[in-house]
């Protein structure tokens, strides 16, 4: 699919014209979710993860004023080193960014339209963003949560982030028609553990039947996305007190410092790393991969289905 100011990698335009599975990841876990030089590390990991499970990876960024799907080695290795010096771009920053040149590492939000764009289905992240706690005062509500309810695409997630009110986050994805699929759970994970008090919409057992209910959701002309919530392998999973002591810690360090929009997210996962010792950055790692195959396993039984 061409757009004026899109760019596919070679091998990612290949693999969408011969009809091969697609995965797109994004570029804000490179340069504000980890340090340099373990973000570009683990950044060219997830990538060999996806080809090594039948797909092909797109690194989705802006480069340049370019959007990018499908990022080079090169290409990562510069969004990792300048780190948090780079955009931070959600959809109300990609015409600024575009306009003006400039290099933005894309979150949730900026990651589906740039796929959507490129015609690629499927999408791979950490963890999706939500209603912050205290939102009934701040009105803080990540921008991904209105993508997921217009732009068709399915972001495979380790479930909310564990900063955010994930009970508030339900009820936002409920009202604007996002379902929220458990990838063998009933429960939603949070992020660093594998469950919370909350459950699902649909707990689903297989890619299979994950790509059936998208087939099904976009034949019949419905907008928006899914969210599929695949819980951190058990092996690395943190326990849930912990989390939620250092997110507890984390949230009021970052109120007293009036950090709040696209700021806090990334001061708070790098407060929550250093006050569990780095255990969370390990466990973020892993989470990340494991979507990724899950995700890869998504993308082909989709494409098998025509």
């Amino acid at each position: 699919m061409t757009h004026p100011y899109l760019d596919i990698h070679p091998d990612v335009a290949q693999a969408i014209t011969q009809r091969r599975p697609v995965v797109a990841l994004e570029s804000t876990i490179i340069s504000h979710g980890m340090p340099y030089p373990q973000n570009v590390a683990t950044a060219l990991q997830v990538e060999a993860e996806v080809r090594a499970h039948g797909a092909v990876p797109a690194t989705i960024a802006i480069i340049n004023g370019r959007l990018k799907a499908g990022l080079t080695a090169a290409e990562i290795e510069t969004l990792g080193k300048t780190g948090r010096s780079v955009v931070k771009v959600s959809r109300r920053d990609l015409p600024f960014i575009v306009a003006a040149g400039a290099t933005g590492a894309t979150t949730v939000a900026a990651t589906m339209i740039i796929a959507a764009m490129a015609g690629i289905r499927v999408f791979a992240t950490g963890g999706i963003g939500g209603v912050h706690r205290g939102a009934q005062q701040s009105f803080d509500v990540s921008a991904d949560l209105q993508e997921l309810a217009q732009t068709p695409v399915a972001v495979v997630c380790a479930g909310a982030k564990s900063i955010l009110d994930l009970g508030l986050t339900l009820e936002y994805l409920e009202t604007h028609g996002v379902p929220v699929i458990g990838y063998q759970t009933p429960w939603l994970p949070a992020f660093f553990t594998r469950d919370s008090a909350f459950k699902v919409d649909y707990p689903l057992d297989s890619a299979q039947a994950i790509a059936q209910v998208m087939h099904a959701k976009w034949a019949m002309n419905l907008q928006g996305g899914l969210v599929v919530a695949n819980p951190i392998p058990e092996a690395f999973a943190m326990p849930r007190a912990a989390i939620d002591a250092a997110v507890e810690q984390a949230l009021q360090e970052a109120q007293r410092q009036h950090i709040t929009g696209k700021e806090s997210t990334p001061f708070l996962l790098a407060r929550v790393c250093e006050l569990t010792g780095g255990d969370s950055l390990a466990s973020n790692i892993q989470l990340v991969l494991n979507n990724a195959r899950l995700a890869a396993a998504i993308a082909r039984d989709y494409l098998a289905l025509g």
